[in-house]
């Protein structure tokens, strides 16, 4: 079930609890937990309604901006039934917590077990070292130049990292990604010393929902934690190449959680 950036952030904040699909069958059901960029989403209910007995009301829970536009946007694939979600925000991604766990040898040794069945059952071949290698060694690289470096296509090669996010071992960023803690533990006990690193940037990562362009050009700039922008005024920001609307309004949804603003003009 796809949810949109800033209705994540709505749900999270608890003022939209409803959402509404048009589907041939349902494709959650109560209790299903979804996993976002914002935290553990979980459906609270689910009944199919007929799209004239909906109330303004309704619109406002699912954040439309009227009873009209919801309407609207129910209009399309009408021969399929409209269903009717609750959804709550449940809490962190539970696997923020395990990527911060650093494994001791018994289970770094479960860990490269785990490991060893991945590749096993990869037409690709071994592939799980040569991954967290290749990132760690290559951190914040676009997905894309990172597959090309090892001759994969690209939607393999994503699908690969995300079975190692799974385990805790990788963390995804706006761009590219960086090994985990938990990875980073279980690289170096592979190598005759610890890796030395360049010291993880102390702060908040700038939130994924800003996306790419917006994420290089702050970069460009500097600015690479949330930390750090309040430090410009949001039409400074704006006017840098790459920052649009979408991404100001991103960073003050997450500035909000943790007390921070931008600077006042």
């Amino acid at each position: 079930m796809m949810i949109r950036p800033a209705e994540l952030a709505a749900i999270k904040a608890g003022t939209i609890d409803l959402a509404f699909r048009r589907w041939a069958k349902p494709r959650v059901v109560v209790g299903t937990r979804m996993r976002t960029a914002v935290g553990v989403v979980e459906v609270t209910s689910l009944e199919q309604v007929s799209v004239t007995s909906l109330r303004a009301e309704d619109a406002r829970r699912a954040g439309a901006p009227s009873l009209a536009a919801l309407k609207e946007a129910l209009s399309a694939r009408s021969t399929d039934p409209a269903w009717r979600i609750g959804l709550a925000y449940a809490g962190p991604d539970p696997r923020e917590a395990l990527r911060q766990s650093v494994p001791d040898a018994d289970e770094i040794a479960a860990i490269n077990a785990r490991l060893d069945r991945l590749d096993a059952s990869s037409a690709y071949g071994a592939w799980t070292r040569e991954t967290l290698d290749l990132i760690d060694l290559n951190p914040t690289v676009r997905a894309p130049d990172l597959a090309a470096q090892v001759g994969r296509e690209t939607p393999d090669f994503k699908k690969d990292v995300r079975k190692l996010k799974e385990l805790g071992l990788t963390e995804s960023l706006a761009i590219g990604y960086l090994l985990s803690p938990r990875g980073e533990a279980v690289v170096d006990a592979s190598l005759p010393e610890p890796r030395q690193r360049t010291p993880r940037t102390s702060g908040t990562p700038l939130p994924r929902t800003i996306g790419a362009p917006a994420t290089r050009a702050l970069r460009e700039v500097g600015v690479t934690t949330l930390e750090q922008v309040p430090a410009w005024t949001a039409a400074d920001l704006a006017a840098i190449h790459g920052v649009g609307p979408i991404a100001i309004a991103r960073l003050a949804e997450a500035m909000v959680e943790q007390g921070l603003g931008y600077r006042e003009e």
